[in-house]
């Protein structure tokens, strides 16, 4: 099939060849073989390449194996379908055919296949021997799918094969330890490495750290880094990301400095996370500053940060103003992630008026409505309580994704429509979506909200047995908070003190405020306790304690013990709740 298609394209002619490939006039030199390798580095389509395709078989060079493996390079970047479909009909492959498939796997949306190849290169009857460039290439498949157990079958082959003593080899094992946030595994790695490491090795562990928020570690090997090696722009943005989370403001300012005196505010990468750190750590007129003291062009990146920056510092008539700016005065067009992140705003402060503003302009302007938007409006819409308005945007969305779906069953949960929730999750499976983590979070707390206890729990089992999904202390949460409020409290605990996962305070408060609404006094106690043991207990807990005593009228008898308990926890005055509404 391929010859036909490449011969096809060769016998189009001189015409077909001149206007679709630059340098046609080389190919019709004496030495062509020499020609054909040198024009495939100027391929920048497919096309172009089908054509050099054509001409190796016409010239039977098409089982020669180093042109051939030249054309596998480019195309496996270009179109990894097309190929396969090279790589299935050569008769004799070798190693670099094999790492060159491997390759274009790792960078492809189905690096699955990827694995697959690496299992038939283990496979005897090819009989050959991996390299380094076989074991990154197998090592990013496996951190774009996050497949810890072939991962770690990789590792062993490694050491096994010695190939342990490439440095390369080394940082992508550690960052395929990093994206899986096994970091205990990737320091490890990183402590073997000794005196072999290089910048790209401390880049990527203060990376891992930086994916488990484990953000002072990052800080303390920045360093440790600046005393023995120079830095990149990868160590500076991920140092700042750092800071930005950890609300490090006075070492934001002073790395700050460090790139103005070594040169880095000239990239626009490293502005937009300076940028982004002083608006989340509410310094927003220094984020501001910074931005118009830019001479170069600002892109799109740029502009989408500063408008939110704004708009999470409530700033939102602000961030319209900037909106504009960038259109008319800077012709430059926004896109989904602009809107998106002023949508989101609005959902948290509640201003449906500019959320509405938004949806006008998206369809006077006549924006693309993709998954992303979508979701920002159906969740600012529901968040207002607007739940109809929500529903017609979703209904309206031709191409969803899980993202979508999760969000929709959420706002029939917090709307208190626990059926219509379990009947969207159905329906969603129906139409071969499959639920992640977050999506039975979602359906978990609607279940919780509907007092739907069986529901609920046949969720919960669907999670585990069917989809083989681990629940987290959320879902954990989620099923006791059910429990206690159908006034099964001690189901409840039992299933609390049987977390698989560390205990968390999220879930024994939850268990622990069923027992005060249900006068529990018992196992209000016992759950403070618990809460003492580890080491989460705070003023609350005491007055949730006195709430299940006065629940159960049992105040006359111990009262002023539990008031003399409350006083010695500095709890005697509550902080006052506030809330706002849009007028």
């Amino acid at each position: 099939m391929i010859k036909r298609y490449a011969s096809s394209i060769f016998r189009r002619g001189p015409s077909f060849w001149s206007s679709n490939h630059p340098n046609y006039s080389t190919l019709s030199s004496d030495n062509q073989f020499e020609n054909l390798i040198s024009l495939l580095q100027s391929c920048q389509k497919t096309s172009q390449t089908a054509q050099i395709h054509a001409l190796m078989i016409k010239a039977g060079l098409d089982q020669d194996p180093f042109p051939l493996s030249k054309l596998l390079a480019q195309v496996s970047i270009q179109d990894i379908q097309y190929a396969t479909s090279i790589f299935n009909h050569i008769e004799s492959t070798n190693l670099y055919m094999f790492n060159t498939m491997l390759r274009g796997y790792s960078i492809s949306d189905d690096p699955q296949k990827g694995l697959i190849l690496f299992n038939r290169m283990r496979n005897r009857c090819y009989k050959l021997d991996f390299d380094q460039f076989t074991f990154i290439s197998v090592l990013k498949c496996c951190s774009n799918l996050l497949e810890v157990r072939v991962g770690l079958v990789a590792h062993s082959v490694i050491l096994r094969s010695g190939f342990d003593s490439f440095l390369n080899v080394e940082n992508a094992l550690m960052h395929f330890y990093c994206v899986c946030k096994r970091i205990k595994d990737a320091h490890k790695v990183f402590d073997e490495l000794s005196d072999r490491r290089d910048l790209v090795s401390w880049n990527t562990l203060m990376g891992g750290y930086l994916c488990v928020a484990q953000y002072e570690s990052v800080v303390h090997l920045f360093k440790q880094l600046i005393r023995f090696y120079g830095v990149s722009v990868s160590t500076i943005l991920n140092v700042l990301s750092a800071l930005e989370e950890s609300r490090n403001i006075s070492l934001g300012i002073c790395l700050h400095s460090f790139c103005l005196k070594i040169g880095f505010l000239l990239n626009l990468n490293v502005i937009t996370a300076l940028i982004s750190m002083y608006s989340k750590n509410g310094h927003i007129h220094n984020a501001r500053r910074l931005f118009d003291e830019i001479d170069a062009k600002k892109d799109i990146v740029m502009w989408n940060c500063l408008i939110d920056g704004y708009a999470r510092n409530g700033l939102l008539l602000e961030s319209l103003e900037l909106l504009k700016l960038m259109k008319h005065d800077y012709c430059v067009k926004p896109n989904s992630s602009t809107l998106a992140g002023l949508l989101s705003a609005c959902s948290t402060s509640g201003s449906l008026a500019i959320g509405q503003y938004i949806h006008n302009y998206i369809n006077e302007q006549r924006l693309t409505l993709d998954v992303v938007l979508v979701t920002a409006l159906v969740d600012m819409y529901a968040r207002n309580g607007f739940l109809e308005k929500a529903i017609s945007v979703f209904e309206k969305m031709e191409r969803k994704d899980i993202k979508c779906w999760t969000v929709m069953i959420l706002s029939y949960g917090v709307h208190g429509q626990a059926k219509r929730a379990i009947t969207l999750f159905d329906r969603m499976e129906k139409e071969g979506f499959k639920p992640n983590e977050v999506t039975f979070l979602a359906v978990l707390n609607s279940c919780s909200h509907g007092g739907l206890v069986a529901e609920g729990v046949g969720f919960f089992k669907r999670m585990v047995e069917v989809y083989e999904l681990r629940p987290s202390v959320e879902h954990y949460g989620c099923m006791i908070d059910l429990l206690g409020r159908a006034g099964l409290l001690e189901e409840a605990y039992g299933l609390i003190k049987g977390l698989p996962v560390e205990k968390d305070a999220t879930a024994w408060r939850a268990l622990l405020g069923a027992s005060r609404v249900y006068g529990y006094v018992e196992l209000a106690e016992r759950v403070k306790g618990e809460l003492e043991e580890i080491g989460e207990e705070c003023p609350s807990d005491s007055i949730a304690v006195y709430g299940a005593y006065a629940e159960a009228g049992l105040l006359p008898y111990c009262g002023d013990v539990l008031e003399r308990r409350v006083k010695e926890m500095n709890c005697g005055k509550k902080e006052a709740g506030f809330s706002t509404i849009e007028v």
